[in-house]
């Protein structure tokens, strides 16, 4: 008897065996041909585009073209896009102490006079700007401002007017502020970081020492840089996305890591060029990507300040550069992020025909060591190059350059402060 229970036994392990086989084969064969569906659809995504409408497929190469090539149009909705604008923008923040001026009707500056200003008359100049998160205004006296902020004066002339579109509509001109002193504005709480503690010849470092550092990712994969500049906006690289697919569905942009990863990122929303940026030449190379939500700042997540009108740097000033480029030429991006501290170098100096020449423009500037060993590199490109006066100021994106920390040739930085009126003008078209 107990030999044939343990002949049913064994029987038993012999057909469990054999079923957890079954099992197994089947499920390998159901992951493989997943694996398999997968990797197909994902190269017909990246051939072709599916019309959702008329049903059908368009090769991926007329995606975002400006033809129509879907019956429904789709495949031109959703794209990036440029724009170009030539007028000056009405509100300003001047020099290191951000004090306020607006446009006036015979297109000259007024600095805007302390008399009767009011809380909410902070939140509608910080409107204006673009942003606002934790706006505060002080007053500073008339005497100690530069000569050329004296000239002009306004003040506000139409009280209870703060639901007004615009601050210029408070305001009316006049010859001197009875109160002596005038408006300085603070509208974020940008540039300030925790702690401040591989780029070519940079160093490791974190992410809560550069908050503003974004990765710009195509399919979750990283193809540039950017900085965040309020809580829906980066500033990154013309040339980040020509030569490749404008379809907004496709990019994302990771924040708040220190090492690069492919999955989480935000959705892109929209990304504007500027109309005037020449590939060839690289002049005007600044992008500005909507993100699809805010994002929440905290230790590891904090924009960068947009520099002030006439924020003064000079020659031998330090700045840096972050980023995950390669750590040598033509090499692998870093995984983790990287730091570079590279000083300012004079127009004059970078655009000698040893060096660069006429390819230096007035929208560029240059910063590195003329004997090279530290530089931004491949996969550097859009992000900041930052100036610490009273916080943290993007005053360059990463753009171009011979090789990467060559002798004679260093970094060309795209120079923000000479597209404030572009960046403005894009901020408040897409609010």
């Amino acid at each position: 008897m107990s030999r044939r229970l343990s002949k049913l036994q064994t029987e038993r392990k012999k057909r469990l065996r054999f079923a957890l086989m079954i099992f197994c084969c089947v499920l390998l064969i159901l992951i493989t041909l997943a694996l398999a569906l997968h990797y197909i659809i994902r190269h017909i995504n990246s051939k072709f585009y599916f019309c959702t409408e008329s049903m059908v497929f368009v090769p991926i190469r007329k995606l975002c073209d400006r033809k129509f090539d879907c019956d429904a149009g789709e495949d031109e909705l959703n794209c990036v896009s440029s724009l170009r604008t030539n007028t000056t923008y009405p509100v300003r923040l001047m020099g290191e102490s951000l004090v306020l001026q607006v446009l006036v009707k015979d297109n000259t500056w007024s600095t805007v006079c302390a008399d009767n200003w009011r809380t909410q008359l902070t939140r509608l100049a910080c409107q204006d700007l673009g942003y606002t998160q934790s706006p505060r205004s002080i007053q500073i006296p008339v005497r100690s401002l530069h000569p050329d902020l004296r000239t002009s004066f306004s003040g506000v002339s139409n009280e209870g007017q703060e639901a007004s579109a615009s601050i210029q509509d408070v305001l009316g001109v006049r010859d001197q502020c009875a109160s002596g002193s005038v408006i300085s504005l603070s509208c974020s709480d940008c540039g300030e970081v925790v702690g401040e503690d591989r780029i070519v010849g940079g160093t490791d470092t974190t992410i809560e020492s550069w908050p503003w550092q974004v990765s710009l990712r195509w399919d979750t994969q990283h193809v540039c840089g950017g900085s965040l500049i309020s809580k829906r906006w980066v500033i990154s690289a013309a040339h980040c996305f020509t030569g490749r697919i404008k379809e907004l569905s496709q990019w994302s942009v990771l924040l708040g890591q220190t090492y690069i990863t492919t999955s989480g990122g935000v959705s892109v929303e929209n990304i504007v060029l500027n109309n005037a940026y020449n590939s060839v030449t690289h002049d005007y190379d600044i992008a500005m990507v909507r993100l699809a939500s805010d994002v929440l700042p905290g230790a590891s997540i904090h924009p960068v300040c947009l520099p002030p009108y006439q924020l003064s740097i000079t020659a031998g000033d330090e700045l840096v550069v972050t980023g995950w480029g390669v750590v040598h030429e033509n090499g692998q991006l870093s995984n983790v992020l990287q730091k570079a501290t590279v000083p300012l170098i004079d127009r004059s100096t970078c655009s000698n025909a040893s060096i660069y020449g006429s390819a230096v423009t007035p929208r560029m500037l240059c910063a590195g060591f003329l004997k090279g060993g530290v530089d931004s590199c491949q996969g550097d490109s859009g992000g900041p190059l930052v100036f610490l006066s009273s916080r943290w100021h993007l005053v360059g994106v990463v753009s171009w350059g011979g090789g990467c920390a060559r002798k004679g040739l260093p970094g060309v930085y795209t120079d923000v402060r000479q597209l404030l009126n572009w960046i403005y003008s894009i901020m408040v078209k897409y609010p």
